[in-house]
Protein backbone atom coordinates (compact mmCIF):
# COMPACT_ATOMS: atom_id res chain seq x y z
CA UNK A 1 0.00 0.00 0.00
CA UNK A 2 1.50 3.47 -0.87
CA UNK A 3 1.94 6.05 2.22
CA UNK A 4 0.65 9.33 2.01
CA UNK A 5 4.30 10.28 2.07
CA UNK A 6 4.31 8.55 -1.50
CA UNK A 7 1.11 10.71 -2.02
CA UNK A 8 2.90 14.32 -1.29
CA UNK A 9 5.83 13.46 -3.72
CA UNK A 10 3.29 12.59 -6.34
CA UNK A 11 1.42 15.85 -5.40
CA UNK A 12 4.37 17.92 -5.95
CA UNK A 13 5.84 16.02 -9.37
CA UNK A 14 2.13 15.25 -11.28
CA UNK A 15 -0.66 17.00 -9.30
CA UNK A 16 0.59 20.42 -8.84
CA UNK A 17 0.90 21.69 -12.24
CA UNK A 18 -2.75 20.77 -12.98
CA UNK A 19 -4.01 22.60 -9.64
CA UNK A 20 -2.50 25.66 -10.83
CA UNK A 21 -4.28 25.83 -13.93
CA UNK A 22 -7.65 24.97 -12.10
CA UNK A 23 -7.02 27.42 -9.31
CA UNK A 24 -6.91 30.02 -12.01
CA UNK A 25 -10.14 28.85 -13.78
CA UNK A 26 -11.86 28.69 -10.33
CA UNK A 27 -11.11 32.30 -9.29
CA UNK A 28 -12.25 33.44 -12.46
CA UNK A 29 -15.78 31.79 -11.74
CA UNK A 30 -15.99 32.75 -7.88
CA UNK A 31 -15.56 36.49 -9.37
CA UNK A 32 -18.03 35.73 -11.74
CA UNK A 33 -20.30 33.98 -9.06
CA UNK A 34 -19.82 37.43 -6.92
CA UNK A 35 -21.05 39.89 -9.76
CA UNK A 36 -23.76 37.42 -10.62
CA UNK A 37 -25.39 36.77 -7.03
CA UNK A 38 -25.09 40.73 -6.00
CA UNK A 39 -28.05 41.61 -8.18
CA UNK A 40 -30.09 38.27 -7.73
CA UNK A 41 -30.20 38.30 -3.83
CA UNK A 42 -31.04 42.10 -4.06
CA UNK A 43 -33.72 40.96 -6.41
CA UNK A 44 -34.67 38.26 -4.22
CA UNK A 45 -34.37 40.71 -1.20
CA UNK A 46 -36.97 43.06 -3.04
CA UNK A 47 -39.67 41.23 -4.06
CA UNK A 48 -39.94 39.08 -0.20
CA UNK A 49 -40.23 42.99 1.03
CA UNK A 50 -42.78 43.78 -1.74
CA UNK A 51 -45.29 40.62 -1.43
CA UNK A 52 -44.54 40.38 2.38
CA UNK A 53 -43.26 36.73 2.07
CA UNK A 54 -40.43 35.10 1.76
CA UNK A 55 -40.72 33.54 -1.67
CA UNK A 56 -38.43 35.90 -3.27
CA UNK A 57 -35.46 34.22 -0.62
CA UNK A 58 -36.80 30.93 -1.67
CA UNK A 59 -36.62 32.09 -5.63
CA UNK A 60 -33.17 33.64 -5.31
CA UNK A 61 -31.40 30.37 -3.76
CA UNK A 62 -33.17 28.48 -6.15
CA UNK A 63 -31.88 30.69 -9.39
CA UNK A 64 -28.95 31.44 -7.38
CA UNK A 65 -28.22 27.50 -6.96
CA UNK A 66 -28.83 26.77 -10.54
CA UNK A 67 -26.26 29.18 -11.71
CA UNK A 68 -23.49 27.81 -9.67
CA UNK A 69 -24.35 24.71 -11.07
CA UNK A 70 -23.90 25.69 -14.33
CA UNK A 71 -21.13 28.01 -13.86
CA UNK A 72 -19.12 25.06 -12.37
CA UNK A 73 -20.29 22.01 -13.87
CA UNK A 74 -17.32 21.93 -16.65
CA UNK A 75 -14.83 23.07 -13.75
CA UNK A 76 -16.23 20.09 -11.78
CA UNK A 77 -15.69 17.90 -14.23
CA UNK A 78 -12.17 19.03 -15.31
CA UNK A 79 -11.15 18.53 -11.42
CA UNK A 80 -12.55 15.21 -11.80
CA UNK A 81 -10.33 14.02 -14.81
CA UNK A 82 -7.21 15.86 -14.28
CA UNK A 83 -7.10 15.03 -10.50
CA UNK A 84 -9.23 12.76 -8.88
CA UNK A 85 -8.58 9.95 -12.00
CA UNK A 86 -4.52 10.89 -11.28
CA UNK A 87 -5.30 9.67 -7.33
CA UNK A 88 -6.92 6.56 -8.37
CA UNK A 89 -4.20 6.12 -10.69
CA UNK A 90 -2.05 6.69 -7.89
CA UNK A 91 -3.80 3.71 -5.77
CA UNK A 92 -3.45 1.00 -9.07
CA UNK A 93 -2.93 2.29 -12.70
CA UNK A 94 -5.23 -1.04 -13.32
CA UNK A 95 -8.30 0.65 -12.19
CA UNK A 96 -11.00 2.09 -14.35
CA UNK A 97 -12.53 5.08 -13.28
CA UNK A 98 -15.87 6.27 -15.31
CA UNK A 99 -16.45 9.99 -13.04
CA UNK A 100 -20.18 10.61 -14.13
CA UNK A 101 -21.29 6.66 -13.79
CA UNK A 102 -22.08 4.90 -10.64
CA UNK A 103 -23.13 1.40 -8.93
CA UNK A 104 -26.19 0.23 -10.79
CA UNK A 105 -29.70 0.48 -8.91
CA UNK A 106 -30.25 -3.87 -9.93
CA UNK A 107 -27.03 -3.81 -7.78
CA UNK A 108 -27.86 -1.61 -4.54
CA UNK A 109 -30.95 -3.81 -4.12
CA UNK A 110 -29.49 -7.04 -4.58
CA UNK A 111 -27.85 -5.90 -1.40
CA UNK A 112 -30.61 -5.58 0.72
CA UNK A 113 -29.34 -3.75 2.89
CA UNK A 114 -31.96 -0.68 2.44
CA UNK A 115 -35.17 0.03 2.07
CA UNK A 116 -37.51 1.52 -0.66
CA UNK A 117 -36.42 4.66 -2.39
CA UNK A 118 -37.69 6.57 -5.85
CA UNK A 119 -34.50 8.98 -6.10
CA UNK A 120 -31.42 7.60 -7.28
CA UNK A 121 -28.13 9.16 -8.08
CA UNK A 122 -24.04 8.59 -7.70
CA UNK A 123 -21.21 9.05 -9.80
CA UNK A 124 -17.26 8.51 -9.29
CA UNK A 125 -17.41 4.58 -10.47
CA UNK A 126 -14.27 2.82 -10.35
CA UNK A 127 -13.63 -1.15 -11.17
CA UNK A 128 -10.73 -2.99 -10.93
CA UNK A 129 -9.27 -6.19 -9.05
CA UNK A 130 -7.10 -6.10 -5.72
CA UNK A 131 -5.14 -9.42 -5.83
CA UNK A 132 -7.95 -11.90 -6.98
CA UNK A 133 -10.70 -9.91 -5.99
CA UNK A 134 -13.06 -7.80 -7.67
CA UNK A 135 -14.52 -4.79 -6.84
CA UNK A 136 -16.61 -1.66 -7.67
CA UNK A 137 -17.36 1.40 -5.80
CA UNK A 138 -19.37 4.47 -6.44
CA UNK A 139 -21.01 7.48 -4.35
CA UNK A 140 -24.47 7.14 -3.97
CA UNK A 141 -27.37 9.44 -2.98
CA UNK A 142 -30.66 7.54 -2.32
CA UNK A 143 -33.89 8.87 -0.95
CA UNK A 144 -36.96 8.32 -0.50
CA UNK A 145 -39.70 11.33 -1.97
CA UNK A 146 -43.48 11.51 -1.11
CA UNK A 147 -45.80 14.06 -1.76
CA UNK A 148 -49.36 14.72 -2.01
CA UNK A 149 -49.51 17.97 -3.54
CA UNK A 150 -49.51 20.17 -0.90
CA UNK A 151 -46.75 18.91 1.12
CA UNK A 152 -43.42 17.26 0.21
CA UNK A 153 -40.86 15.09 2.26
CA UNK A 154 -37.77 13.36 1.28
CA UNK A 155 -35.99 10.63 3.98
CA UNK A 156 -32.63 9.86 2.99
CA UNK A 157 -31.80 6.09 2.73
CA UNK A 158 -28.37 6.17 1.99
CA UNK A 159 -25.01 8.21 1.26
CA UNK A 160 -22.03 7.73 1.24
CA UNK A 161 -19.71 4.81 -0.79
CA UNK A 162 -20.87 1.72 -1.65
CA UNK A 163 -18.71 -0.98 -2.37
CA UNK A 164 -19.07 -4.49 -3.89
CA UNK A 165 -16.72 -7.36 -4.01
CA UNK A 166 -16.62 -10.78 -4.89
CA UNK A 167 -16.73 -13.44 -1.83
CA UNK A 168 -15.41 -16.30 -3.99
CA UNK A 169 -18.88 -18.36 -2.24
CA UNK A 170 -22.08 -18.92 -3.21
CA UNK A 171 -24.32 -18.02 -0.19
CA UNK A 172 -27.30 -19.78 0.18
CA UNK A 173 -28.71 -17.54 2.28
CA UNK A 174 -28.67 -13.46 2.80
CA UNK A 175 -27.01 -12.34 5.97
CA UNK A 176 -27.04 -8.26 6.94
CA UNK A 177 -25.29 -6.32 9.24
CA UNK A 178 -26.45 -3.20 10.19
CA UNK A 179 -25.28 -0.65 12.97
CA UNK A 180 -27.61 -1.03 15.98
CA UNK A 181 -29.27 1.65 16.55
CA UNK A 182 -32.03 -0.11 18.76
CA UNK A 183 -29.08 -0.87 21.31
CA UNK A 184 -28.13 2.31 21.89
CA UNK A 185 -31.41 3.85 21.87
CA UNK A 186 -33.16 1.35 23.99
CA UNK A 187 -30.53 -1.10 25.91
CA UNK A 188 -31.96 -4.19 26.74
CA UNK A 189 -35.67 -3.04 25.19
CA UNK A 190 -33.81 -2.90 21.70
CA UNK A 191 -33.70 -6.47 21.74
CA UNK A 192 -37.30 -6.03 21.44
CA UNK A 193 -36.84 -3.35 18.37
CA UNK A 194 -34.54 -5.74 16.47
CA UNK A 195 -36.99 -8.94 16.45
CA UNK A 196 -39.14 -6.66 15.30
CA UNK A 197 -37.29 -6.48 12.12
CA UNK A 198 -38.79 -9.45 10.59
CA UNK A 199 -38.87 -7.92 6.77
CA UNK A 200 -34.77 -8.71 6.67
CA UNK A 201 -34.78 -12.21 7.87
CA UNK A 202 -34.42 -13.80 11.74
CA UNK A 203 -32.14 -11.74 14.00
CA UNK A 204 -28.73 -13.66 14.47
CA UNK A 205 -27.43 -13.74 18.18
CA UNK A 206 -23.47 -14.45 18.34
CA UNK A 207 -21.17 -15.00 20.98
CA UNK A 208 -19.19 -12.02 20.96
CA UNK A 209 -20.96 -8.95 22.94
CA UNK A 210 -18.77 -6.22 21.62
CA UNK A 211 -20.24 -7.18 18.06
CA UNK A 212 -23.38 -7.37 19.26
CA UNK A 213 -23.52 -3.62 20.89
CA UNK A 214 -22.07 -2.26 17.40
CA UNK A 215 -24.15 -4.27 14.98
CA UNK A 216 -27.34 -6.45 14.49
CA UNK A 217 -27.25 -9.10 12.53
CA UNK A 218 -30.13 -10.82 10.18
CA UNK A 219 -29.91 -14.17 7.94
CA UNK A 220 -32.45 -16.52 6.51
CA UNK A 221 -29.98 -19.18 7.23
CA UNK A 222 -28.24 -19.04 10.98
CA UNK A 223 -25.95 -21.69 10.12
CA UNK A 224 -24.64 -20.00 7.45
CA UNK A 225 -24.59 -16.59 9.06
CA UNK A 226 -22.57 -18.18 11.84
CA UNK A 227 -20.19 -19.73 9.29
CA UNK A 228 -19.46 -16.76 7.65
CA UNK A 229 -19.40 -14.47 10.52
CA UNK A 230 -16.38 -16.19 12.90
CA UNK A 231 -14.77 -15.11 15.46
CA UNK A 232 -11.64 -13.65 13.24
CA UNK A 233 -13.84 -11.94 10.87
CA UNK A 234 -16.23 -10.27 13.24
CA UNK A 235 -13.04 -8.75 14.99
CA UNK A 236 -11.40 -7.69 11.14
CA UNK A 237 -15.31 -6.15 10.65
CA UNK A 238 -15.17 -4.03 13.94
CA UNK A 239 -11.35 -3.44 13.32
CA UNK A 240 -12.59 -1.88 10.15
CA UNK A 241 -15.68 0.34 11.29
CA UNK A 242 -12.71 1.56 13.85
CA UNK A 243 -10.33 2.44 11.28
CA UNK A 244 -13.12 4.12 9.08
CA UNK A 245 -14.60 6.08 12.14
CA UNK A 246 -18.09 5.73 10.07
CA UNK A 247 -21.36 3.88 10.19
CA UNK A 248 -20.89 0.69 8.31
CA UNK A 249 -23.73 -1.69 6.66
CA UNK A 250 -22.38 -5.32 5.08
CA UNK A 251 -24.70 -7.47 3.45
CA UNK A 252 -23.50 -11.47 1.84
CA UNK A 253 -25.88 -12.43 -0.99
CA UNK A 254 -24.84 -14.46 -4.04
CA UNK A 255 -21.77 -14.09 -3.80
CA UNK A 256 -20.86 -10.58 -3.02
CA UNK A 257 -19.89 -8.38 0.16
CA UNK A 258 -22.31 -5.01 -0.34
CA UNK A 259 -20.52 -2.66 2.17
CA UNK A 260 -22.28 0.47 2.31
CA UNK A 261 -19.81 3.91 4.09
CA UNK A 262 -22.26 6.43 5.45
CA UNK A 263 -21.13 9.48 4.49
CA UNK A 264 -22.44 13.30 5.61
CA UNK A 265 -20.57 15.00 3.00
CA UNK A 266 -19.99 14.93 -1.27
CA UNK A 267 -17.07 13.17 -1.90
CA UNK A 268 -14.76 14.00 -4.40
CA UNK A 269 -16.14 17.48 -5.50
CA UNK A 270 -13.90 20.40 -5.59
CA UNK A 271 -15.03 23.52 -3.38
CA UNK A 272 -15.51 26.58 -5.72
CA UNK A 273 -14.86 28.92 -2.59
CA UNK A 274 -11.58 27.22 -1.79
CA UNK A 275 -8.30 27.23 -2.81
CA UNK A 276 -7.30 23.81 -4.46
CA UNK A 277 -3.67 24.34 -4.28
CA UNK A 278 -3.84 22.78 -0.73
CA UNK A 279 -2.93 19.40 -0.21
CA UNK A 280 -5.20 18.69 2.49
CA UNK A 281 -8.06 18.08 0.45
CA UNK A 282 -5.96 15.73 -1.87
CA UNK A 283 -5.25 13.63 1.10
CA UNK A 284 -8.76 13.20 2.34
CA UNK A 285 -9.74 12.45 -1.15
CA UNK A 286 -7.12 9.44 -1.30
CA UNK A 287 -8.09 8.53 1.89
CA UNK A 288 -11.56 8.24 0.78
CA UNK A 289 -11.08 5.88 -1.95
CA UNK A 290 -8.20 4.16 -0.35
CA UNK A 291 -10.89 3.25 2.50
CA UNK A 292 -12.89 1.21 0.04
CA UNK A 293 -9.91 -0.23 -1.38
CA UNK A 294 -9.08 -1.65 2.12
CA UNK A 295 -11.97 -3.60 2.58
CA UNK A 296 -10.50 -6.44 0.66
CA UNK A 297 -7.39 -6.18 2.71
CA UNK A 298 -8.61 -4.91 6.28
CA UNK A 299 -11.54 -7.84 5.61
CA UNK A 300 -8.74 -10.44 3.95
CA UNK A 301 -11.12 -11.38 1.13
CA UNK A 302 -8.10 -12.30 -1.03
CA UNK A 303 -7.22 -15.48 1.49
CA UNK A 304 -9.49 -18.45 -0.15
CA UNK A 305 -11.08 -19.85 2.71
CA UNK A 306 -14.05 -20.50 0.89
CA UNK A 307 -14.69 -21.44 -3.08
CA UNK A 308 -17.51 -21.38 -5.07
CA UNK A 309 -19.90 -24.68 -5.31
Amino acid sequence: MKTVSELTQAYKEKLYPHLQILEDERKKITQNLYVIFVPIMIGAVWITIAVKHPIGIFLGLIVGGAVTYFLTREYRINFKVKIVAKIIEFIDPDFIYIPNNRISEDKFVQSKLFGRFNRYRGDDYVKGKVGDTEIEFSELHVAYHTSNGKNSHTKPVFDGLFVIAEFNKNFKGKTIVLPDKAEKMFGGLGNFFQKANWMRGDLVKLEDTEFEKLFVVYSDDQIEARYILSTSFMQRIKDFRKKANKKIYISFVDTKIFVGIRYRKNLFEPNVFKTILDIKPIIDYYRDLRLAVDIIEDLKLNVRIWSKE
